[in-house]
């Protein structure tokens, strides 16, 4: 069963410095292409760690029920 809660990211506002990406412990964030942090929803459990860790405040969670950002 899928959790209920996953990570979004604000695309606009990531730096990319990789924070989220060390912090997630199934490895369900990475930086893409150098440009912005993206999420794997089928990897992701809502822990809130990418969050908790981002310089840029641009990591949120939200109910997997909505449609991602």
């Amino acid at each position: 069963m899928a959790s209920k809660r996953i990570a979004v990211v604000e695309q606009g506002r990531c730096v990319a410095c990789g924070a989220c990406e060390n912090v997630c412990p199934r490895k369900a964030i990475g930086v893409y292409k150098g440009c912005y942090a993206r999420v794997d929803l089928s990897l992701c459990v809502g822990c809130g760690k990418c969050g908790q860790t981002c310089p840029a405040g641009c990591i949120r969670l939200q109910e997997r029920t909505e449609a991602p950002v």
